[in-house]
């Protein structure tokens, strides 16, 4: 008895033991049911039925084996989801991978369709590049379907994007109809090999955005690439030799491109680039012949490209761009053999290339505008780089649409072909500011031998300071180091420029050596995310103490006066719902805020993005309009200084553990009066779409700036939608307008973000919606029944 007690106990171990091993390869006598699963051989990726969301639909799919929350990068039946859970995946008797959705095996969901030889030797098997492979031949094995062919919204590693010009396969990205439905949505990125290669994002069939095209750079230097332009394909594949760093490229529902990197440590993807962000970004949004300039917030971002002018210049006065410009004198043969020439346009994402061509891969500066300038036909060229090989000379012939001006030198210089009045103008213009240049020598030399006398007075003087003030230094040091360790020093150009304006004595000055070891030398894994005048940081000092470190961007036009602003600034406001500024650093031309770390980031990280938003019910989202009303009203009322922002917005809006708001961002704050009304500037600054209307136009601000951007806010949180991106039948309505027009018909609450549902007070919603719009209306606002 005691023996067969212990065979049935090793029977079952043995069976437990099968039960547990992960199968990576099915053969024809085989099926996956639903609740199996293909495990690659090394635990990276798994295959089998999942729902999405909240779908009871079943779908087969492909997911990141060892990431929690199952991150889906393959579905096979996308647009024939099965009702239940009776689905099985097998090899039919001609060799093909069939899914059905039941027994019956009538008609399956999905197949792979081919023709393939004995049938016999057929097998699948799930690789550990995620690739699911259907293999024929038997030991010599061929692959007859692989599923890297036929990818749905998501690029891995190893995958090719593009075209196989042999078999004319082109594969290509296809959002999601939703978070819970994969089935093809209106936005798919392609690789168009016209002219120079580049990629294409569409909105159903029309153009959407576009990719600088090839050659392309790396982006933020965590990834290679390959490219390659053959006569039997070409295509992009990307890799990483870092096995413990996992990166994706998709195409999510909304229409944005993202690339993202998992965390281990944080178990969550973070983004570390996407497009479209800006306006700027949408393909031709100023039309043909312009160039479009993300950082003009506050004026019209199209400008005519050199020798050309407005096709319509009413419509260009009120900010619409999309009819594009035409040249300043009509006739053709003003440009072909008449003393035409070309004229630069610096760092600007080159044009279309679907109307240039590559004229030659290895040619000089000099020989490319030869030859441009030959063809009456060619109105634009450009000198690029091309690893290997020199610099290529590409041209463009015909109209030249999507330019975008850039800033942080990633572009390439432009040259327009332009007629020999338009050359006589800028010669004149640049003969103008030689002559001003000129008196303005004279006049600095004139000066010159009186300021040497006082400069070497001076310096003279300044060193017997320095002395006494070095001893003084080091006394000092040691008891800040002795209080607070070695994290921390005080910085002589944070002493010269920050004590002259009676800092606050308990401002920590940080080394710079210890900003670059808690940055992990500024990598871009640590990038929590990007404004205008820098880049934020996460960062850990060697105390274990979690920083988030604001550099400034060395191109932005953010000086030293608004660096001391905003450290002065924040250093003598304390509110919880203001961020907490830990110290500064500052080195030759490197400027750093170091602030609390706050782990959600901002407010429109979790508003516009499709699955967070579900994180914020109302009652969070009503919290936090509260928070920030807190925020606002100690900066214009209960401080002992009255601060006007200047540049409240989503992002501006901190979010801490417990998603509490704290307002960020006091670069471009002013401070006021207590017995001071208004305000005027004549450098406008803020982002388009929060700026109250008499401050974009006029330069006048007030309170009632922060109070109109408060306004633009609460409507974000409540509707879910961007006001400086939003969308809708009628193009002439902003958020605001849309939002008006719902009130005044009493349906404002069609507004509400759908992610909410039924689970908010429609009581509350109102009045907040009630608020807003009397924040930013100047007009009579009627009162909804409801709120009487």
């Amino acid at each position: 008895m005691a023996a067969e007690k212990l065979l049935l106990y090793l029977f079952l171990l043995v069976l437990r033991f099968i039960s547990s091993m992960s199968i990576h390869t099915i053969t024809v006598n085989q099926i996956i049911k639903d609740g199996a699963f293909l495990i690659s051989q090394n635990n990276t990726f798994a295959l089998g039925f999942f729902s999405p969301g909240s779908s009871s639909y079943r779908y087969l799919g492909i997911w990141f084996h060892k990431v929690p929350g199952q991150t889906v990068v393959w579905v096979a039946n996308r647009n024939n989801p099965i009702n239940g859970s009776s689905g099985f995946l097998s090899i039919n008797q001609y060799g093909n991978l069939v899914l059905y959705a039941n027994r019956d095996q009538r008609s399956p969901v999905w197949s792979t369709n081919i023709s393939v030889e004995a049938t016999g030797d057929c097998e699948a098997q799930l690789l550990d590049s995620g690739n699911l492979v259907l293999f024929r031949g038997g030991t010599s094995k061929t692959i007859a379907w692989q599923s890297f062919d036929y990818p749905t919204n998501t690029l891995i590693r190893g995958m090719k994007f593009g075209w196989d010009k042999e078999t004319g396969l082109n594969r290509f990205l296809t959002s999601w109809r939703s978070a819970n439905d994969p089935g093809s949505g209106e936005y798919s990125v392609r690789l168009n090999p016209s002219g120079s290669p580049q990629f294409f994002q569409y909105r159903g069939a029309n153009h959407y955005w576009r990719s600088v095209p090839w050659p392309w750079k790396k982006i933020a230097n965590i990834y290679n690439y390959s490219f390659f332009n053959t006569e039997d394909e070409i295509y992009f594949r990307y890799s990483y030799s870092d096995p413990s760093v996992t990166i994706i490229m998709l195409v999510d529902e909304a229409g944005f491109v993202k690339w993202l990197t998992w965390h281990e440590t944080e178990a969550q993807w973070k983004e570390f680039w996407s497009s479209p962000k800006y306006r700027c970004d949408w393909y031709g949004v100023c039309g043909a012949n312009s160039k479009c300039e993300p950082n003009n917030v506050n004026t019209f971002e199209c400008t005519c490209l050199p020798g050309y002018e407005p096709k319509f210049p009413k419509d260009w006065h009120l900010r619409d761009g999309s009819g594009g410009c035409v040249r300043k004198r009509l006739q053709s043969s003003s440009v072909c053999g008449h003393g035409e020439g070309f004229l630069k346009v610096e760092q600007v994402k080159v044009p279309d290339t679907a109307a240039a061509i590559w004229v030659d891969m290895s040619m000089s500066h000099l020989n490319c505008e030869r030859q441009c300038k030959v063809n009456c036909s060619c109105s634009a060229y450009a000198s690029i780089p091309i690893a290997g090989k020199g610099t290529g000379c590409l041209a463009w012939y015909g109209e030249l649409m999507d330019i975008i001006n850039f800033s942080d030198n990633s572009g390439y210089d432009l040259y327009i072909r332009v007629d020999a009045l338009e050359l006589a103008e800028n010669r004149k213009k640049f003969n103008g500011f030689l002559q001003t240049k000129g008196m303005l020598i004279v006049v600095v030399l004139s000066f010159s031998s009186v300021w040497l006398v006082i400069i070497i007075f001076v310096y003279f003087w300044f060193c017997r300071r320095r002395k006494i003030g070095t001893r003084k230094k080091r006394l000092n040091r040691k008891l800040v180091d002795a209080s607070v360790g070695s994290n921390y020093y005080e910085d002589s150009l944070g002493e010269s420029g920050l004590r002259g304006s009676r800092s606050p004595p308990d401002l920590l000055f940080f080394h710079f050596s210890t900003i670059l070891a808690a940055t992990n030398n500024f990598c871009a894994t640590n990038i929590l995310g990007q404004g205008g005048f820098g880049t934020v940081y996460k960062g850990k000092l060697s105390n274990g103490q979690e920083i988030a470190v604001k550099r400034m961007s060395k191109s932005s036009r953010q000086g030293v006066e608004e660096f001391k602003n905003e450290v002065m600034l924040i250093a003598k406001l304390q509110h919880r719902n203001l961020v907490k500024l830990q110290g500064c650093c500052m080195k030759k031309k490197e400027q750093m805020l170091i602030y609390e770390y706050l782990p959600n980031k901002s407010l429109d990280s979790f508003l516009f993005d499709q699955e967070k938003r579900f994180f914020l019910d109302w009652t969070k989202r009503f919290n936090i309009i509260i928070g920030i009303a807190r925020g606002i009203l100690y900066l214009h009322q209960d401080s002992r200084l009255r601060i006007i922002h200047r540049d409240l917005k989503s992002s501006n809006i901190l979010l801490d553990a417990e998603m509490n708001p704290k307002i960020s961002d006091f670069g471009m704050a002013r401070i006021f009066k207590s017995d001071q009304i208004q305000n005027k500037t004549n450098r406008v600054v803020g982002t388009y779409g929060y700026m109250s209307p008499e401050y974009a136009i006029f330069g006048k601000f007030s309170i009632k700036s922060d109070v109109f951007s408060f306004g633009v806010i609460l409507l974000e949180i409540i509707s879910g939608k961007r006001s400086n991106g939003f969308h809708q039948e009628d193009a002439s309505l902003s958020l605001i307008g849309h939002v008006w027009e719902l009130w005044r018909e009493g349906r404002a609450l069609e507004i509400v973000d759908s992610s909410l549902e039924e689970s908010y007070n429609p009581y509350e919603v109102l009045r907040c919606i009630q608020i807003g719009l009397l924040c930013v209306q100047e007009g009579h606002l009627p009162t909804p029944a409801a709120l009487e």
